[in-house]
């Protein structure tokens, strides 16, 4: 029996060693996670996949003005003899030659010289596009910079609370040990000392919900990191301390004209719907192109033509646009009313965006000093408290309720140092100046 508990308790402990490893430890600046972020991000999958097609369509509008040299060239057999009839005075086919087959081929080069401008103007818009995928890439990377900060605020809060309630839980678990004695020797009664007890099922529960808080946010971190769902993140302490001073609001505002990657694909998007206007306007024009061509033919026992070599200048031009209205230079005029109005609104939201994250910032910083000045009266007013209860002069009630107030205080200074680093890169995310490592 003793030899099946030993074996018993090293399966436990070969259990619990194989659960450690299997829940891997990775410790990550906030730098390091942000570059991992975007490394994985599948939006930014999809946003490479948008320039290439982007790119793409550049070299289609590029080879526009290139030549067009197309070969043909056709075989074909005749198993009934056709009836041929020459019409040439003094020449008749009676008794001709029987004919069961023609070969024939041909080349033809055509080089474009004048289309109005359209292939200039597809060429110029088509580069255009390219840039505006490439900035509204950009964009999104900052986008996601943010979006990992805000992931890993969030396990940072949540580690941090689990650190100040397990200091908590111990303190008063080991305060219901000594009121047990003392409710045994008769110096508290038993409703105090139920009292104490029913703080530190409080702190139970508010510990199962800040590492509760924590494995969601370590699972969400682990996914928007590209990193197996069992790795246990550890966050870097002193993240909270990064942000810099904050400047006036009109520094902000003139940071995020000149470096919001949205605003400059949106300008580049205009300058394409603006070529884009001319070459519709140039739909109206004729196109002229250099042509030359070569055709050979063989009908055996009939006929044979060799080196038909044709050289000469081409000129279409589509009659219809003399009496039907051009639909792609209304389309192409009513794009560029659209992004102008666009521009004007995402101008309007820039700004707005920028004095609130301007004013939350601010507010988040002020938020730590009054959290700070919490703290040290709610930990003074704990200290005054016990000393009062141990002198019989403060009830039980009013000791928990200080204790209460003491965690509250200490999980808010943390909290709110947190959350204004955090709104301080919220605020460097709408001026487009979040600095991606």
């Amino acid at each position: 029996m003793k030899r099946i508990n030993n074996s018993a308790i090293i399966l436990s402990l070969f259990a619990g060693m194989m659960y450690t490893n299997a829940q891997e430890k990775k410790q990550l600046s906030l730098d390091e996670a942000v570059q991992l972020g975007i490394q994985n991000s599948k939006s930014l999958k999809i946003d490479a996949a948008k320039i290439e097609e982007a790119t793409a369509d550049l070299l289609e509008a590029k080879n526009r003005q290139l030549p067009e040299l197309k070969v043909s060239g056709s075989y074909m057999y005749l198993p009934i003899k056709p009836n041929i009839d020459l019409k040439l005075p003094g020449v008749s086919a009676a008794g001709g030659p029987e004919v069961h087959q023609v070969a024939y081929g041909s080349a033809n080069l055509s080089v474009p010289i004048y289309s109005g401008g359209r292939i200039k103007y597809g060429i110029e818009s088509a580069k255009y596009l390219v840039e505006a995928s490439k900035l509204s890439t950009e964009n999104d990377k900052i986008a996601i910079a943010y979006n990992v900060a805000q992931a890993y605020n969030n396990l940072f809060k949540a580690n941090q609370s689990i650190k100040v309630l397990e200091e908590n839980l111990t303190a008063s678990q080991k305060r219901d040990e000594t009121f047990l004695k003392l409710e045994n020797n008769g110096v508290i009664a038993r409703n105090d000392r139920l009292k104490a007890n029913l703080q530190t099922s409080n702190i139970e529960l508010q510990l199962l919900e800040a590492k509760n808080n924590y494995n969601i946010a370590n699972i969400n971190m682990d996914l928007l990191l590209g990193l197996p769902e069992t790795t246990e993140i550890e966050v870097d302490q002193n993240y909270v301390d990064e942000s810099d001073d904050v400047k006036p609001v009109s520094f902000y505002l003139n940071e995020a004209r000149e470096n919001r990657k949205d605003l400059q694909a949106l300008d580049q998007q205009r300058k394409a719907a603006e070529l884009g206007t001319k070459s519709a306007k140039a739909e109206n024009l004729p196109s002229i192109a250099f042509t030359g061509g070569y055709v050979a033919a063989d009908i055996p026992k009939f006929l044979t033509i060799y080196n038909a070599v044709n050289v000469g200048v081409g000129i279409s031009y589509n009659l219809s646009n003399l009496w039907k209205e051009n639909s792609s230079l209304k389309q192409s005029k009513a794009r560029e009313m659209q992004l102008s109005a666009t521009n004007e609104l995402l101008n309007d939201n820039i700004k707005l965006d920028v004095n609130r994250e301007y004013q939350n910032s601010d507010y988040s910083k002020k938020r730590i000093t009054v959290f700070e000045k919490a703290a040290v009266q709610a930990n003074e007013n704990y200290r005054i408290t016990k000393n009062k209860y141990d002198n019989g002069l403060a009830t039980m009630t009013e000791l928990l309720d200080a204790d209460a107030a003491q965690i509250a205080a200490n999980v808010g200074v943390i909290n709110a140092k947190a959350d204004a680093a955090l709104a301080y890169r919220k605020l460097l995310q709408t001026t487009g100046t979040l600095t991606i490592k």
